[in-house]
């Protein structure tokens, strides 16, 4: 257990110091946070409404940040370049994340026009209308995303790493609200890039 939490905490800190040093991205990375939380919440109230908030609000938020806001030049607060970032991310980095929203992005199109292409991956009580259909497609999308990664990171490294990234992911939304709570404020101050003045203290 031990060993779980300090994977955890090594993955949680290398996320935030690598890839979160626009306040713009933070911000929007809160937004994602609340409204992530109001996704759990109806997955158990209406599944449909939770995959609707959590792929058209939360992912559109946070990946916004990732693929706008966050600079893609030479990080000088860890002495790395992007791609060396891209290389080394534990989870979707950004061309893995192309792939999973194009997927994403398909899901509706064939909940219109080809249904029956979906069936086989949804509830017959949600096919009853495409938006139904598209929202039972993408929870599902979500979840086997969250799993290949895993899977993945069990091959690649070990199954304490693929273990500690899925409960990252999962407990993320109430760890960026806690992390990136007072970004809008700075946003409102003029500051767009976080100094990062706690990482330069810890490299020293």
């Amino acid at each position: 257990m031990n060993q779980l939490l300090q994977t955890l905490k090594t993955q949680r800190w290398d996320d935030h110091r690598f890839y979160h040093h626009s306040r713009i991205n933070q911000t929007l990375h809160l937004i994602s946070a609340i409204s992530f939380l109001v996704a759990y919440v109806y997955l158990f109230i209406d599944p449909v409404v939770s995959a609707l908030v959590a792929w058209l609000i939360s992912m559109t938020t946070r990946q916004m940040g990732h693929f706008f806001f966050e600079p893609k030049g030479f990080d000088e607060v860890n002495q790395v370049t992007h791609e060396f970032k891209e290389e080394i991310k534990v989870g979707y980095n950004l061309n893995r994340k192309i792939v999973l929203l194009s997927i994403c992005a398909a899901v509706p199109v064939m909940a219109f026009w080809t249904p029956e292409f979906l069936s086989w991956a949804v509830p017959a009580a949600y096919e009853d209308t495409p938006i139904r259909m598209t929202a039972m497609a993408w929870l599902f999308l979500g979840m086997a995303g969250l799993l290949f990664r895993v899977l993945q990171l069990w091959k690649q490294e070990s199954l304490m790493a693929g273990v500690a990234w899925g409960l990252k992911i999962i407990t993320d939304p109430v760890h960026d609200i806690i992390l990136y709570h007072k970004a809008p404020l700075y946003l409102m101050r003029g500051e767009r890039i976080d100094p990062m003045i706690h990482v330069n203290t810890a490299h020293n």
